[in-house]
């Protein structure tokens, strides 16, 4: 009996078996979409998806409602969320990760070790995310439920040291230190956090006296300016804010006393600056305003004790292209200053030295940069560009 009913099932499964030669099994996966199939399983999942559907994740849906079971107690909930973000962590998804560590601290477990390593690990996610200040105040937070917790220290440490708190990243590794004085890490970053500290400090001693001596020249240099009478005035959104007179006149006595390094500035004119030479005599940058043809030249260093002649003749020795008559040649030409406030055009003397120009009563230097016109003499825009102002010669 026991014969024949061996037979019949090894019958029985044979022929259950030859089915699969000739019929496909109805519920398996296809060779098109078992790799997507596989993926809503959790356990072969790559990628927790963003959303869960129970219609598409049954198996993660069920899984989900077991850890939030809000039956359960506080310590267990605050564990499984503890898990789930420990899982986001290590796919490096560390916005999730975070999300799941607070609603674990938000369970206010009695577990102060469990809370510690919660806020700890949301530290680290934060870290990663390059949120330093929040990751420094969950190691502080971990710190103090925990105070020999040495995941915390380390990040601690880290921390400060990313937000270049370097003493404060110092005093993190000495505490750390006292309960884990062999631990390599912690003497690790005891001594960056050190050696960063003394450089940073190395370079705020080198900025400050780099600083110092740039103050030191420009005194010096604004001394020398007002030594030779020169008069500077500052471009008017350099001028004190909150003045009592919107009005003032910029070359009035109170505005000239008031001059500050910020009048030698000339950065957005010529992107030049006046400078003493080895021999103490000004050099400076000089701007020629052609206005016949709307051109502009410019010379980066132009000593005080030069006349306008020596320039002059090196300027035009090859005449400019935009000169199709050919009519600025040295000899020609004219030069005036204009005095904007009394509506005056006085006339150089081209044999006359910089500085003797400088000097003169009525000369304002702007923005750090003497302004010179040049007009062809005798030419007919010449006479129409001084027809009806006045004229004073030196």
């Amino acid at each position: 009996m026991a014969s024949t009913v061996h037979s019949d099932s090894d019958d029985g499964m044979d022929a259950f078996m030859d089915k699969f030669k000739t019929q496909r099994y109805k519920n398996a996966f296809s060779e098109n979409d078992w790799e997507e199939e596989f993926n809503k399983i959790p356990m072969f999942m790559k990628n927790a998806p963003e959303e869960i559907d129970p219609q598409k994740y049954p198996e993660l849906a069920c899984l989900q409602s077991i850890i939030h079971d809000e039956d359960r107690p506080p310590e267990e909930q605050a564990k499984s969320l503890k898990d789930e973000g420990n899982a986001y962590f290590k796919e490096k998804n560390y916005q999730k990760a975070v999300v799941a560590y607070t609603a674990g601290l938000k369970k206010k477990c009695a577990d102060q070790d469990l809370n510690a390593v919660l806020l700890t690990n949301r530290a680290a996610s934060h870290f990663y995310l390059g949120n330093m200040r929040s990751a420094l105040n969950d190691a502080a937070a971990a710190k103090k439920l925990k105070p020999d917790h040495l995941k915390a220290l380390i990040r601690g440490a880290q921390c400060c040291i990313e937000l270049r708190h370097f003493s404060e990243a110092i005093q993190w590794c000495e505490d750390g230190l006292k309960v884990h004085p062999t631990d390599k890490k912690l003497r690790e970053l005891r001594a960056a956090a050190d050696k960063h500290k003394r450089a940073a400090e190395r370079d705020a001693r080198k900025a400050k006296a780099k600083e110092k001596k740039l103050h030191g020249e420009k005194e010096a240099l604004l001394n020398a300016i007002k030594d030779r009478g020169i008069k500077l005035v500052q471009p008017a959104r350099a001028q004190r804010s909150g003045s009592d007179s919107e009005d003032e006149d910029e070359r009035s006595p109170a505005a000239i006393a008031e001059l500050s390094l910020d009048g030698l500035s000339s950065q957005e004119v010529t992107g030049a600056q006046v400078f003493v030479d080895e021999q103490g005599s000004l050099q400076w940058p000089v701007l020629f305003l052609y206005p016949e043809h709307q051109q502009s030249d410019f010379i980066s260093a132009f000593c005080e004790n030069s006349c306008f002649t020596d320039h002059l003749g090196v300027m035009f020795e090859e005449l400019p292209p935009w000169d199709a008559d050919r009519k600025y040649l040295p000899q020609n030409l004219q030069l005036y200053f204009e005095d904007e406030e009394k509506e005056t055009l006085y006339r150089v003397d081209p044999e006359m030295s910089l500085l003797k120009i400088l000097q003169h009563k009525r000369y304002f230097v702007k923005a750090g940069t003497p302004s010179f016109i040049v007009l062809v003499k005798g030419s007919s825009y010449c006479k129409q560009f001084l027809s009806g102002r006045k004229i004073h010669g030196l």
